[in-house]
């Protein structure tokens, strides 16, 4: 993915802190491969799906990740980065 985000202590939101160390792997594999489904989240991180799943719940309670329905199989949700919020932090971390 060549939109990679630049995860560290000083370009995350200050939410990351406040996230189990599950959820921060989820969230590193997404910044470096890009939006995924559960399933290949599960695969990516070699997480069992149930861990899978309450990271990106924890992940979506804390803004730091969106969903949308897949549209190859409406079953599957795929998630990514809120880049809204990642901006905003690495914009707040150059200007420091």
């Amino acid at each position: 993915m060549s939109d990679q985000v630049a995860l560290t202590a000083d370009t995350a939101p200050d939410a990351v802190d406040e996230t189990p160390p599950s959820a921060k792997l989820v969230l590193t594999v997404l910044a470096y491969e890009g939006s995924l489904t559960q399933s290949r989240l599960a695969e990516e991180t070699m997480l069992p799906a149930r861990t899978v799943r309450y990271a990106l719940t924890q992940l979506e309670e804390h803004d730091l990740v969106t969903s949308q329905i897949s549209f190859a199989d409406a079953r599957q949700q795929i998630y990514s980065l809120n880049d809204d919020l990642f901006a905003a932090a690495e914009q707040r971390a150059s200007r420091s």
